[in-house]
């Protein structure tokens, strides 16, 4: 017996899967890795899609999932299994044209990262960042504190980067 998708979830999927994907590539930094773990929410996701449709917020539980395999990827990578074959390729690319913020949170942990993300490019406030995190609003802030520290540090300590932010360039 195959799986046939509510057309609600499939409508959810055309709306919504170009912003899951941003988010998810914003938070790994790697195109394909964002692409698995945003397969991999919606997985879940429609697997349980009454369920969660009828709780009225199915983009943060997708986006919850994302963010905890994203966390927890070191544990999942032991299960993973190769395979001969290829994977089909993708007919989109998530990757933003814009470099200099890809790498600058790539010089941040996972956790920062996550916190990063999640409160400026989802503009979720403290609260919800660490309900999606399961942690309390104290580690939010001192999270944040040490990923704007850090990503001030390495902003000065690049000389290009501060000649282009003064107008040199």
């Amino acid at each position: 017996m195959r799986w046939a998708a509510p057309e609600q979830f499939a409508e959810f999927v055309r709306n919504r899967h170009a912003a899951l994907l941003r988010y998810a590539y914003l938070l790994c930094g790697d195109p394909h890795l964002a692409q698995d773990l945003v397969q991999d929410g919606l997985e879940r996701t429609g697997m349980a899609w009454r369920r969660i449709e009828r709780q009225g917020d199915p983009e943060g539980y997708v986006r919850r999932i994302i963010t905890n395999r994203y966390l927890n990827r070191v544990r999942s990578l032991r299960r993973e299994q190769l395979v001969s074959d290829a994977p089909d390729t993708s007919v989109t690319d998530a990757e933003p044209s814009d470099g200099s913020l890809m790498r600058l949170l790539s010089c941040l942990p996972r956790q920062q990262r996550a916190v990063m993300v999640m409160r400026y490019y989802l503009d979720y406030s403290e609260a919800q960042i660490a309900e999606t995190l399961g942690c309390s609003a104290g580690t939010v802030k001192s999270t944040a504190s040490r990923a704007i520290a850090r990503l001030r540090r390495d902003l000065t300590d690049d000389p290009h980067q501060q000649l282009a932010s003064e107008g040199a360039l």
